[in-house]
């Protein structure tokens, strides 16, 4: 097969890893990609806002199978028109991944359909989010409802910093994205990620993982688009697992059909552990990022069918086999992020780093004159495998100490959670 994987992320670098070693391709390409993505695919320049340039590509080098790796493209309709040029696209089309394109749609949702999820109201107006801010009182969430890179969610501990992102997401501090805000309710209790593969009717679970979202050790510091993640996750029970899949999973892929929007793709819930049981956080229509690199370490058969069968409908008799080990990643960061931030410092080390367990991830990441240089906020995955979350950590850490670039950092307690437990 040809295939042609789409974004130049680390979760996109992830995926590639395991593609590239699918005996079913015979030539695979990524666009844009990164350093890391060059050492498994041809990467091409292409700019994926513009589908036609996609779709052209594809067509003049008859590529079979197309895997949508970002948010960006799916809710912009990657995949609707790709499908419509007759070319077999990996995602759900856009009128599903409004599951991630628009929170106040997926709350509606929720409300509809039973599915467990905080409070919550929708304002178009300033003034009427602040009455209903006043009236709930503090802590409290406020979305903007649009995408926002990961960061257009502001857990608001005092009334004056709600009413600080009120202002600022009407202001235009996160675009067209914060043009309507969702309102809800604070949620106390431990956060998990968890994953399944859908195809329409079918769902196949592909497990648990923790992200971390602070910027420092501690979960200090503002939001980012994830500094580390592990999985599985202990507290995530089977029984936890077998509600995810019962109460939000399957309820979710009724409603998306009855909305005559069937979801193919990958479904990421952000759940709340929370004492009344687990509560819907935000849907994602795509991989975690950084959850993938976690998720692709463990995965054991080879992804490419799973995919296919997804767009397919045929996940029903379809298996997937994993690891028993654990694995952790922890994200390295230009130092700045997620505020401004300098491009192109030289990393060095990277092949002394990998191995053993390791496998370095590229994320934000460009060849200039034959060095790697940092070409994001974050910049590259350290990710490792063992037989305990605490060796996977040592091991990942351990790899970071060998990796030369004093303009990055990184946090230092990644899988705290799982290791004080």
């Amino acid at each position: 097969m040809k295939v042609l994987l789409l974004g130049s992320g680390g979760r996109e670098h992830a995926l590639a890893w395991k593609i590239a070693a699918s005996p079913l391709v015979e030539r695979f390409w990524c666009a844009p990609g990164n350093a890391g993505i060059a050492q498994e695919a041809e990467c091409v320049p292409l700019d994926l806002t513009d589908h036609a340039a996609v779709i052209r590509f594809a067509k003049e080098n008859a590529v079979d199978f197309v895997v949508v790796g970002p948010d960006n493209p799916l809710v912009a309709g990657m995949v609707d028109d790709l499908e419509a040029a007759g070319i077999k696209a990996f995602g759900p089309v856009k009128a599903a991944a409004q599951l991630e394109g628009s929170k106040g749609f997926t709350k509606d949702l929720c409300r509809e359909f039973g599915i467990p999820t905080a409070a919550y109201e929708r304002f178009t107006d300033a003034a009427a989010a602040k009455r209903y801010i006043a009236e709930k009182g503090a802590p409290i969430v406020v979305k903007a409802d649009g995408l926002a890179l990961g960061k257009g969610v502001v857990v608001a501990q005092t009334l004056d910093e709600a009413n600080a992102a009120i202002d600022m997401m009407f202001g235009g501090g996160f675009g067209s994205a914060g043009s309507e805000v969702v309102v809800e309710e604070f949620l106390t209790g431990e956060e998990v990620s968890f994953f399944a593969l859908c195809d329409g009717e079918n769902a196949l679970p592909l497990g648990s993982a923790q992200d971390h979202k602070r910027a420092f050790d501690g979960d200090e510091g503002p939001n980012t688009g994830g500094m580390g993640a592990y999985g599985p996750v202990p507290v995530f029970t089977e029984a936890l697992a077998k509600s995810a899949m019962d109460d939000f999973v399957l309820p979710t892929l009724r409603a998306m059909k009855q909305r005559g929007a069937p979801f193919k793709g990958i479904l990421y819930l952000g759940l709340m552990l929370t004492p009344q049981g687990p509560k819907l956080i935000e849907y994602n229509v795509r991989f975690g990022d950084p959850e993938c690199q976690v998720l692709m370490l463990r995965l054991k058969s080879d992804l490419l069918p799973a995919l296919i069968a997804a767009r397919d409908g045929g996940l029903k008799t379809m298996n997937l086999r994993w690891s028993d080990e654990p694995a952790l990643t922890v994200v390295m960061a230009t130092r700045g992020y997620p505020g401004e931030y300098r491009k192109g410092s030289v990393i060095r080390g990277l092949d002394a780093a990998n191995g053993d367990g390791v496998m370095v991830f590229h994320a934000g990441t460009a060849i200039r004159d034959g060095a790697v240089v940092a070409n994001g906020g974050r910049v590259l995955n350290v990710s490792a495998t063992g037989k305990t979350i605490a060796e996977a950590r040592d091991r990942a850490y351990a790899a970071v100490a060998k990796i030369d670039w004093p303009e990055g950092f990184c946090r230092n307690d990644i899988g705290w959670r799982a290791l004080q437990s």
